[in-house]
């Protein structure tokens, strides 16, 4: 199964409270954290959310 590496990015300050659990429910502490996760429709839903707060890389 395919991996990717996600990195917290940008504050979500100003941002809804949905997207706020978002970031926490991806495991992402504090900004500049990066977390990897299986590659799953769930993952790939909850990336798609809060694409403009994140950085995704694919991993080997």
């Amino acid at each position: 199964m395919a991996r990717i590496s996600i990195t917290w990015k940008k504050s979500t300050i100003g941002y809804s409270q949905r997207q706020r659990r978002i970031i926490e429910s991806l495991g992402l502490r504090r900004l500049n954290h990066t977390v990897e996760h299986d590659l799953t429709p769930s993952i790939i839903g909850m990336v798609n959310k809060v694409s403009h707060l994140i950085e995704v890389k694919e991993l080997e």
